[in-house]
């Protein structure tokens, strides 16, 4: 699992905030990221151009097989889930992750399942019910709540959850003409602080000495490291983990290949496809709450 060496601090911080206001569509998109990335560009946008060799994930050869980003099975892979009895993924749809966690949870485990989107949790659903065995369908519940909100009402209560935050997605945006041409930073701008309730909700809802997996598809910072860092600010107990421990060997029996090549980033950990294989982007970063009662 060894990385590349650690990208320099602030590699995808936006020299030039005055411009990127003014920024709009498909020239604004080139211009904003050309920006974040310099040279590289070129080379990492005809990478999230090209065709993806996904994992195929299969609980056992009686159930179908789930196609997903190797960069996201090796996110959800990246949150130990020994001795986690209590498991909440928290913007689960449309369910890749969920398989992941729901395979190797402990057999008294309990996943927690929730998304916002009544739509979305419909097709999350419907993932679970497919390609899962009954004896770990009935271990799993799915809600569709605002999971920033659900900190109120759940505190201190969860072993371990994965964030798999809404965000920018460009790799998606690059290949739509649609959304091309409606993309501005405002947009980024707007995910960060929806981010952020996500994040910070999420910390108050884990227990002690637990663990948090944040993710994003993102490239920029904004919505990465610096997500990151308002939750070092915030609370005083927050560890970051910097160092991947070995993928759990049963794993290994879900899926076939070779997890990608990731980078360092200031707090956690980014896959991008020039470097990658074609897998990614994706940024994660593994928290741990370390206070004491």
């Amino acid at each position: 699992m060894a990385g590349l060496p650690r990208l320099p601090k602030g590699n995808f911080m936006c020299s030039k905030k005055i411009k990127s206001e003014k920024l709009k569509g498909a020239e604004g998109f080139e211009s904003y990221y050309n920006d974040l990335y310099g040279e590289r560009w070129s080379v990492l946008k005809e990478a999230l151009l090209s065709e993806k060799d996904d994992f195929a994930w299969q609980y056992n050869d009686s159930l179908p097989k789930y196609y997903l980003d190797k960069g996201s099975v090796f996110a959800a892979l990246s949150l130990p889930l020994q001795d986690a009895q209590n498991i909440l993924d928290l913007c689960a749809a449309p369910g890749g992750k969920t398989l992941v966690l729901a395979s190797l949870m402990e057999n008294e485990a309990i996943l927690h399942c929730n998304e916002r989107s009544f739509e979305r949790t419909i097709r999350l659903k419907k993932v679970i019910a497919e390609h899962l065995p009954q004896e770990i369908n009935q271990r799993i519940v799915v809600t569709c709540s605002d999971g920033a909100k659900m900190c109120l009402s759940k505190q201190n209560y969860y072993d371990r959850i994965l964030l798999d935050a809404p965000c920018s997605s460009e790799r998606h945006v690059l290949t739509s003409s649609k959304h091309l041409s409606l993309w501005s930073p405002a947009r980024i701008k707007t995910l960060a602080v929806s981010q952020w309730a996500l994040l910070s909700s999420a910390y108050r809802m884990l227990k002690p000495q637990g663990y948090i997996l944040y993710s994003t598809c993102a490239l920029s910072s904004v919505e990465n490291d610096q997500i990151v860092y308002k939750l070092i600010k915030k609370f005083k107990d927050v560890v970051i983990v910097k160092e991947l421990k070995e993928i759990n060997s049963k794993a290994c029996s879900f899926f076939k290949g070779t997890l990608p090549k990731y980078e360092h980033t200031e707090y956690g950990f980014h896959i991008l496809p020039d470097l990658a294989e074609g897998a990614g982007p994706l940024y994660f970063c593994l928290i741990q709450k370390n206070c004491q009662f």
